[in-house]
């Protein structure tokens, strides 16, 4: 027969004492006396009794949860954010819940509702290529649940955001590029509805410009992350009489299935064109044909810095002014070397 979880109660009608006197003791409070104190820890030992997080959560307004929603946690870049998340939750004694949208703004906004339900007490969020209104966030103002957003962020001035400068790694891809003796230069942009495709673009535009470069349209296409619309992009390039001889992908997922294409069609990858990428993922490193460079966009970091600044809104410790709202670091490129 399974045996009941021991209460305070208990322990209080074994030593005679009232239940706030074990509270206290267990709590260690001053005025509790040590003897008193060692003997109410003591035979909780013996009893294995466990405090009722459920009346704690009750009591403090907390259930000590935060929620996470990611779009794909198969992405190496996600599962490395989800490291600084937990890093930091666990020093906070506090549990993730995750949830992954799979870029379906339906399925974000379905898990963004369960998160409510379930009572976290704050929400880390990489939006879906899909998301274009954040309704489904703000209205979690009144459930008094705090929101910090990382990597794919929106486009609004009063959420908590922590980012990569990605206009700054664009405007540093074509520099590198144009010193390896590259003019013509292709660019594969994601989805208009995420901010970080504009703002890599615009990165584009501005470091042509600072190399003295033409803007070629035609040598400007996009994809929705699949892997069709990829393939389609690079037909659109490598189909131009005078096609580029390097292409900057949108991350190193798109660059890999960019790759892909270029060797069926007989190209010599990093020799008859060369590919630059966003995230910097250690696996492109296990590649024969990596792109050749890429942004390190500091994936733990992010969501490290996010995870803290959620728990500075939780906690509540300091004026809500004192607290950071947009935290943009500073991106590097990383050169692979290409044997």
């Amino acid at each position: 027969m399974k045996q009941k979880p021991v209460t305070i109660k208990e322990i209080a009608t074994r030593l005679n004492v009232s239940v706030s006197t074990i509270s206290r003791a267990l709590h260690d409070h001053p005025s509790i006396g040590l003897s008193m104190r060692q003997q109410v820890k003591q035979l909780a030992k013996e009893l294995n009794y466990e405090p009722n997080q459920a009346a704690i959560s009750f009591k403090q307004g907390k259930t000590f949860t935060i929620g996470v929603i990611l779009p794909n946690l198969g992405e190496e870049f996600f599962s490395m954010a989800i490291n600084g998340i937990e890093d930091i939750a666990t020093q906070n004694k506090y549990t993730v819940l995750i949830g992954q949208s799979h870029d379906d703004l339906e399925r974000e906004k379905l898990i963004t509702d369960t998160m409510r339900k379930h009572r976290v007490d704050g929400l880390i969020v990489s939006l879906s290529k899909a998301t274009v209104s954040y309704e489904h966030f703000e209205q979690l103002e009144q459930y008094s649940i705090p929101v910090v957003f990382f990597d794919r962020v929106p486009n609004t001035d009063d959420t908590y955001c922590v980012s990569c400068n990605l206009r700054d790694s664009s405007v540093k891809l074509v520099d590198w590029l144009v010193a390896q003796g590259h003019t013509k230069i292709g660019f594969i942009k994601g989805p208009d509805t995420m901010l970080p495709s504009q703002e890599r673009l615009d990165g584009f535009y501005e470091g042509l410009r600072k190399n003295k470069i033409p803007v070629k349209d035609s040598y400007i296409v996009q994809t929705d992350l699949k892997q069709e619309q990829t393939e389609e992009a690079m037909s659109k390039l490598l189909g131009q009489e005078d096609r580029p001889t390097a292409v900057i992908a949108f991350n190193d997922y798109v660059a890999l299935e960019a790759i892909r294409y270029a060797r069926n069609q007989g190209l010599v990858v990093n020799k008859d064109i060369c590919f630059v990428s966003y995230a910097n993922l250690p696996v492109t490193s296990y590649l024969d044909a990596p792109p050749i460079a890429s942004v390190e966009q500091f994936p733990y970091e992010q969501a490290e810095k996010a995870t803290t600044i959620l728990f500075q809104l939780i906690n509540k410790k300091e004026p809500v002014e004192n607290i950071q709202k947009k935290v943009v670091l500073d991106s590097k490129v990383i050169v692979n070397t290409v044997t």
